[in-house]
């Protein structure tokens, strides 16, 4: 029997990754320590804008008297769907240090979503854009009982370069039922007193984080303040980013992996988060020019469009200490062409939600192996805190290199789901987290995933993993992006489809990249159609959804 007890990644970390993690009692905690020791230092930059820690705490401070003046209380939960501005982060900000839980929200989000969760989380507040609160977001709040307090903020001109009006709070206009975000943050103390500190302790929920719902009905996961600051803690720690670098905010904010790797994590380390509204290639790289940042974090998917920007050279990635990937799956032929044409290396990645961002991932220093038999890139190692097991059908441990369930346990791991006693229950018996995710273990303590257990395609009764097809389609020079999903088989009950989009300037025919596969893959796994598209459908967050694909085929 497999003892995951004995750790045996602890070889793969550094001294400093091996300390105990002792983290602030929350990201707030750390804010505050961060205003105290460089009140001057830039906490903020969004393009020509900059605010410094201290007019960030002061500007924070003023939100947080807002909500506190309307009645807003500990625990009450306030729904912020933003992009990639100050404003995020001033609202969350705010909604901590009036003792309340922030329900970050997809700013595509649509009526019907949104209902669902103010209903579900009790919303009381709601921070959006103007333009959101004109085209829906009013008339649906009104539906909702719970809601008694909506902040906007202003998004005209947002993605120009030059555009500071962010920070002078310039609007549109009146917005009905609403008061300007800016303006009551500004008037901090003048007409209502700011907050005595909420004095929030590691236990108190910071988060309730909506699952995609992939499966049924969204759930709350409920990201407590410890959760967040531990993550926060082991990115300061383990990453090798000088204190006060500057996080570019490549990952929205509003997903996990942002808010825990790129704003909880420059907090703790005093570092600057450079911001640039939302994903878009040119946007982005001329952003790194103009911030060198020093660390970033982003889906496979985002580095592909970077890669294939007509302007991307070398220059735009030298700054950075460590670049990282997570979100969605990373071809080892993508770490290699990244590599081979821009310079650094790119550290994978695994987390979820309800693990807040990541358990495991690729240490400083370290290259990930790929496994020999299955060409999977390994994802990384768990920390000295975490232990990351995996498990067959019935919760028992299976010998390293075996595949099964990855099961979780640890301190980012949630202690459950917003009042879903049942999902809780199913998902993380006894504290532990079952992910749904299919992988294996080395012996050198190397986790490896494979694939979403309710993604593997049944052909003829062997088990097909799309990741294993996407990876070789990715060392096609033609293909860009890959999905793979089962389609309705008469004879072999499901075969196999795979989709792509093409590199600019490649135009292989369609047989020519089932030709490709079938040369490196098994007869059962190859697929035995391919479909070319313009672009493959993905979440914000930049992960493919074969959902979609495997809907639509």
């Amino acid at each position: 029997m497999t003892s995951y007890q004995d750790k045996p990644w602890l070889t793969q970390l550094n001294d400093a990754q091996r300390a105990p993690v002792r983290p602030p009692a929350s990201t707030l905690h750390a804010f505050r320590d961060a205003v105290r020791r460089a009140p001057g230092r830039t906490a903020l930059a969004y393009f020509d804008g900059r605010l410094s820690y201290a007019e960030t705490d002061a500007l924070s401070d003023g939100v947080a008297a807002h909500l506190a003046g309307r009645g807003f209380r500990r625990g009450d939960r306030a729904a912020v769907m933003l992009q990639n501005t100050p404003h995020f982060v001033l609202a969350v900000l705010g909604v901590w240090k009036a003792g309340g839980v922030v329900v970050p929200v997809n700013p595509m989000y649509k009526s019907g979503e949104m209902t669902h969760i103010l209903h579900d989380a009790e919303v009381t507040a709601v921070v959006c854009a103007d333009r959101t609160w004109d085209a829906f977001l009013r008339a649906t709040a009104a539906e909702a009982p719970s809601v008694r307090i909506a902040l906007t903020a202003c998004e005209a001109g947002l993605q120009t370069r030059d555009d500071t009006r962010v920070l002078r709070g310039e609007r549109l206009g009146p917005r009905e039922g609403a008061d300007d975000l800016l303006t009551v943050a500004r008037a901090a103390g003048t007409l209502h007193p700011v907050p005595e500190d909420a004095a929030l302790t590691a236990d108190d929920v910071a988060l309730i984080s909506y699952t995609s719902g992939t499966s049924g009905t969204p759930k709350g996961a409920t990201n407590t303040h410890g959760n967040i600051t531990y993550n926060a803690e082991r990115q300061r720690t383990g990453l090798g980013v000088a204190e006060g670098a500057t996080y570019f905010a490549l990952a929205p904010l509003f997903h996990i992996t942002g808010m825990v790797c790129e704003l909880a994590a420059s907090f703790a380390n005093t570092g600057t988060l450079a911001l640039a509204y939302r994903f878009e290639a040119g946007v982005v790289l001329d952003a790194f020019l103009e911030h060198r940042p020093a660390f970033t974090v982003g889906p496979s998917t985002a580095y592909m469009a970077l890669m294939a920007h007509p302007a991307v050279t070398r220059e735009h990635f030298a700054s950075f200490a460590t670049l990282s990937s997570g979100g969605a799956p990373l071809p080892p032929a993508l770490v290699e062409t990244f590599r081979s044409g821009f310079g650094p290396y790119l550290h994978n990645g695994y987390g979820l939600t309800e693990c807040t961002a990541p358990c495991a991932s690729v240490p400083p220093g370290k290259r990930a192996p790929v496994d020999k038999v299955s060409g999977t890139l390994a994802v990384g190692v768990p920390g000295p805190d975490t232990v990351v097991r995996i498990m067959d059908e019935d919760g028992r441990d299976v010998p390293f290199g075996e595949q099964g369930e990855i099961a979780v346990r640890g301190p980012q791991v949630v202690p459950g789901y917003w009042r879903r006693p049942d999902a809780t229950a199913e998902a993380l018996p006894d504290g532990e987290l079952r992910t749904g995710d299919i992988g294996f273990m080395d012996r050198d303590g190397w986790l490896y995933v494979v694939d979403r257990k309710k993604d593997m395609i049944n052909a003829s009764g062997f088990k097909v993993w799309p990741r294993e097809v996407e990876d070789v389609l990715y060392t096609h020079p033609a293909v860009r992006e890959a999905a793979v999903v089962g389609v309705p088989d008469a004879y072999r009950g499901e075969s196999v489809k795979a989709y792509v989009s093409l590199r600019p300037g490649s135009d292989p025919d369609p047989a020519e990249l089932v030709g490709y596969c079938k040369e490196r893959l098994a007869a059962y796994k190859y697929p035995r159609e391919v479909e070319i598209l313009p672009e493959l459908p993905k979440t914000t967050s930049g992960k493919i959804l074969r959902r979609e694909l495997r809907e639509g085929a």
